[in-house]
């Protein structure tokens, strides 16, 4: 790659074509008691998210989504990259069937899902393969500038994320993604990390600060090496991961959060796993990515993320709290008030409306312990900041 070439892939990863604004969500389908992805849409319409992103390429949920204006992420799934790494026209096949048929409502694919790291090995020296082979076909069908390709991961491709400073890719993952650091460089994508200040919080909970997960006030951790200061967990996993590149050598690499959020239920060793942790962990991820600004390590590169998830998934195996991380319920009720509206309403949104009657009888106000008045007006100041910013 030329110099010239390589300057334009650093603009194209800050200039990320698969995002819009700060925020977007994920649209995970492992349940049987969902709503159809058509109302799906007419749910995201009303909550004013553009950036979507799915685990598949379900044709019923492209159409639903073809021709809305929704920056839509799809997934080519694990169980996909051996194949697509070894035959490069059975994944011009795929390309041409789940991306080019639904154009221009595809912005990106995401080249499986927490692949290095994972417990299937194999996978590993498939990824690459599969990402180029993918690209290749984007490339030849002309898509290649509008579609990005990607691949997020999990925190598990660290070493030594404590304090962020210190954080370098895990020495069994190294080998595996330096290339394909290299490759999604050249072709202008970003880093993709699904970070769960949730589940560090869960392992660690004798350590760590809960008001520090939830973007709550806290003295938080100073950084002796760059002498920086966190006042919550996210900023400190995005500039991890910022070190990590640094050390392999891919310091103008952006970094994306793609996943990010707190379950609202979970099993009896999961008591971080409430509504009301829940509701605080996102209402909070809002505001500060309402701000649009950076982390310590990183200020200019504006902080963008995907929350986890817009529905509880029946169907997920695991612990509880796996089966409960949506903002909505399966019937398109808000799971708790983070300033969306539903399908139809339920007892959070009863909650609201009483407070837009106390603000009249100010006596009242502090009433509900669950939805306190001040939010209730910051919630009202963040929908018209993300109306303005999608």
């Amino acid at each position: 790659f030329s110099l010239c070439l390589r300057l334009s892939c650093a603009a194209a990863s800050l200039a990320d074509p698969a995002f819009v604004g700060t925020y977007g969500i994920n649209y995970g389908r492992i349940a049987d008691n969902i709503p159809s992805p058509d109302e799906v849409v007419t749910l995201l319409r009303s909550a004013k998210i553009r950036n979507v992103r799915i685990y598949d390429a379900d044709h019923s949920v492209l159409t639903a989504f073809s021709g809305t204006g929704f920056k839509l992420v799809i997934g080519l799934p694990n169980g996909f990259l051996k194949d697509m790494s070894s035959n490069a026209s059975n994944a011009m096949s795929w390309v041409k069937d789940n991306v080019q048929k639904f154009m221009p409502g595809i912005c990106g694919v995401a080249i499986g899902n927490e692949v290095l790291g994972g417990s299937d090995v194999e996978l590993y020296g498939a990824l690459l393969g599969a990402a180029k082979n993918i690209h290749s076909a984007l490339n030849q069908l002309g898509l290649s500038d509008a579609v990005q390709v990607s691949t997020a991961h999990s925190q598990a491709v660290f070493s030594n994320s404590y304090p962020p400073s210190s954080c370098v890719f895990a020495e069994n993952i190294a080998q595996y993604m330096k290339p394909l650091l290299q490759f999604f460089w050249e072709a202008g994508s970003p880093f993709c990390l699904n970070a769960y200040p949730f589940l560090d919080y869960m392992n660690d909970p004798a350590s760590i600060d809960i008001n520090y997960a939830l973007f709550q006030k806290t003295k938080g951790i100073f950084d002796p090496k760059t002498e920086l200061h966190y006042d919550n967990m996210l900023d400190a996993q995005i500039d991890a991961a910022y070190a990590a590149l640094e050390d392999a050598g891919f310091d103008k690499m952006e970094v994306i959060v793609t996943e990010t959020g707190w379950a609202s239920k979970g099993d009896g060793n999961e008591a971080a796993a409430t509504p009301e942790n829940a509701r605080t962990y996102n209402f909070n991820l809002r505001k500060r990515l309402a701000k649009k600004k950076g982390t310590p390590r990183r200020p200019k590169n504006i902080v963008k993320a995907y929350i986890f998830a817009i529905f509880n998934e029946n169907l997920k195996p695991g612990p509880t709290s796996e089966r409960n991380f949506g903002l909505f319920k399966p019937d398109g009720s808000i799971s708790y008030d983070v300033g969306y509206k539903g399908l139809k309403s339920s007892s959070a949104d009863s909650v609201v409306m009483s407070l837009k009657v106390n603000m009249y009888f100010p006596f009242n106000l502090f009433a509900s312990h669950y939805f306190p008045y001040r939010q209730y007006l910051e919630l009202l100041v963040l929908n018209a900041v993300f109306a303005h910013l999608h």
